[in-house]
């Protein structure tokens, strides 16, 4: 994920935030906002054969303490047309190798439950959860609940 990417990862995160199930957010961030906030070397995107931005993942760190160096937490979108069509499954496989490679042993998500599309495709990649965080946060005045998932590495120790 480049610059070049940016207008296109920000419309269809948009269009992921426009639907209600897959994040707390109500309008994606600048650009800039983005960028600082997620981490370059495992920022990811799908395109088609036209060279058309399809979906997108990208990590973040959950903590600076050196003791959870090893853990991320993930986004993945896919825009709306392309989903069905292997797009996150893909982003997800190339994600999970460029954070093994990099030490990263632990993947971690925030799911809402009625984001069933979203739960099959983490546990496809190797997600189980891990419990379910009731009433959370607020997402448009109504109490939300969100799915804690991981995956954890079996090569990175």
């Amino acid at each position: 994920m480049t610059d070049d990417h940016a207008s296109a990862v920000m419309a269809i995160y948009q269009q992921g935030i426009d639907e209600g199930n897959a994040t707390f957010e109500t309008a994606a961030p600048s650009w800039s906002t983005f960028d600082a906030a997620k981490l370059a070397a495992h920022r990811l995107v799908a395109l088609d054969p036209r060279g058309q931005v399809v979906g997108w993942t990208a990590v973040s760190r959950v903590s600076a303490r050196p003791a959870y160096a090893g853990v991320v937490e993930h986004s993945v979108y896919v825009c709306p047309t392309a989903r069905g069509a292997g797009v996150g499954r893909t982003l997800l496989e190339a994600l999970v190798v460029s954070t093994e490679k990099a030490g990263i042993w632990t993947i971690q998500a925030g799911l809402f439950p009625e984001n069933t599309a979203s739960l099959a495709l983490h546990e496809s990649v190797g997600f189980r959860v891990l419990g379910r965080r009731e009433r959370v946060a607020r997402h448009h005045g109504v109490w939300r609940d969100v799915l804690l998932a991981e995956r954890r590495s079996p090569v990175v120790e």
